[in-house]
C-alpha cells in the first residue's frame, strides 16, 4: 500500500472514535490550558507533546524580542503548522521556555491562523550549564521562583492574558547542580499550587531519578512529572523503573535517523506493559533566532507520515498508537494537583 494512502486511512482511524477508557474518563472535567484558552482534555485530539516554533540560544542575559522579526517567524512557521494540522494533528505542545525565546503572543496568532491548539509553558531551563537561567535564580529561594511561575498561570504571561499549560524546566546529567536542584524544587512547589504538570529536559537517567526524589520530598506524585528526552539514556531498564514509579517517560527526537531505535524503545515499554506511561514526539521546528531566515526549519509531519506507519509495521495496534498520541497526552496535560499517596497503616 502506498504510504500516502496508508496515512489517510491510519490518520482517520487514529483521530476517529475515542478509546473505550477515554469515554469513561470524559465524564469528569479535565482542564487543559492552551494559548487560546482553557479546554477539556477530551478536545485535544492527536497531540505532539514536544515541539518548538522559535528558539534563541543567545543566553538569558541577551535574549530579547528585538532580535527577531515576529512577522517573519509567523510566515516561516505557519505553513509547517498548517501541514501537520492537515495530517490530523490537533494540538502541539511548544516546549520553548522563558529566556530561550518563548513568545506567547506569537504562538496565539499561529494557533488561530493554523487551526491547531498550542500549549506553552512557564518555568526556567537550567541545562547547558545554566546559561539560560536569569541571574535572579541564584539569589532567590525556591518559593520565590515558584511564585513567579504561579503568577504567570494566574495572571498571564508577559502582560497578556495567555496562560501556561505546563511547567518546563531543564537540568543537565546527574548529579544535579545546586541551581538545577533549586528549579526542580520550585517546580514541585508551583505544581502543588497550580496543578500544572512538570516537563523536565533531563540529561540522563541519574538526573531523572534525582528529580523524582526531590519531587517526592515535596509530596508531589511522580504522575506530575515528564522525563523529557528519555531516549538519551541508553539504559532502558531506567525507563522501565521510572515508569513503574509512575512518571511519564517521553521519547522525543523522532526523525528519519532514529526510527529503528525509537521503535525498539517503545517495544521495550510495551513488553513491560508500560505504554500507558509513555509520550512520544519529534522535538522538531524551529525558527533559529540569529540565523538568516531562521535557518533550517524541520517540519512536524514525520511522526505521522513515516513513524506511525513504522509502528504499524512493527506490530503496534491502532489502539496502542491512539494511546501514545491521544490518550496519554490527555492524561499528562490535565491540570490537577497530584500529591504523593502515603501507604496505608496496616497495623491492627
Amino acid at each position: 500500500m502506498q504510504r500516502r494512502k496508508f496515512m489517510r486511512m491510519a490518520t482517520a482511524g487514529i483521530c476517529g472514535a475515542a478509546l473505550p477508557f477515554l469515554e469513561t474518563a470524559a465524564a469528569a472535567p479535565s482542564p487543559v490550558v492552551t494559548v487560546t484558552g482553557t479546554i477539556d482534555a477530551s478536545q485535544l485530539g492527536l497531540t505532539l507533546m514536544h515541539e518548538h516554533v522559535l528558539v534563541d540560544f543567545i543566553g538569558a542575559d541577551k535574549v530579547s524580542r528585538d532580535r527577531y522579526d515576529a512577522e517573519e517567524v509567523f510566515r516561516t512557521a505557519l505553513p509547517h503548522l498548517r501541514r501537520v494540522h492537515g495530517l490530523g494533528c490537533r494540538t502541539l505542545v511548544d516546549c520553548t521556555p522563558n529566556f530561550l525565546g518563548r513568545d506567547a503572543g506569537l504562538l496565539a496568532r499561529l494557533a488561530r491562523a493554523s487551526g491547531l491548539r498550542i500549549v506553552t509553558n512557564t518555568g526556567y531551563y537550567g541545562a547547558r550549564n545554566h546559561q539560560y537561567l536569569p541571574a535572579h535564580v541564584a539569589r532567590e529561594t525556591p518559593e520565590e521562583l515558584a511564585a513567579r511561575w504561579t503568577g504567570e498561570y494566574r495572571r498571564g504571561i508577559d502582560g497578556t492574558r495567555i496562560k501556561p499549560g505546563f511547567i518546563k524546566i531543564g537540568v543537565d546529567a546527574g548529579p544535579l547542580s545546586a541551581l538545577n536542584a533549586k528549579i526542580v524544587d520550585a517546580a514541585a512547589l508551583a505544581h502543588l499550587q497550580t496543578g500544572l504538570t512538570i516537563g523536565a529536559h533531563t540529561g540522563d537517567g541519574a538526573a531523572a531519578m534525582e528529580e523524582l526524589s526531590l519531587l517526592d520530598g515535596r509530596g508531589v506524585s511522580p504522575e506530575a512529572f515528564i522525563w523529557i528526552h528519555a531516549q538519551s539514556e541508553r539504559k532502558t531498564e531506567m525507563h522501565v523503573e521510572a515508569a513503574r514509579r509512575g512518571c511519564w517517560v517521553e521519547f522525543d527526537g523522532i526523525g528519519p535517523r532514529s526510527v529503528e531505535r525509537h521503535v525498539a524503545l517503545l517495544q521495550n515499554m510495551r513488553e513491560a506493559k508500560l505504554l500507558h506511561r509513555v509520550l512520544i514526539s519529534q522535538d522538531a521546528g524551529w525558527y533559529h533566532v540569529g540565523e538568516a531566515g531562521g535557518g533550517d526549519y524541520r517540519g512536524y509531519d514525520f511522526l505521522l507520515t513515516d513513524f506511525a506507519p513504522a509502528l504499524k509495521t512493527a506490530g503496534f495496534s491502532e489502539a496502542e498508537i491512539k494511546q501514545l498520541l491521544i490518550a496519554n497526552p490527555q492524561r499528562a496535560l490535565t491540570i490537577r494537583v497530584r500529591k504523593k499517596v502515603e501507604p496505608r497503616n496496616t497495623r491492627k
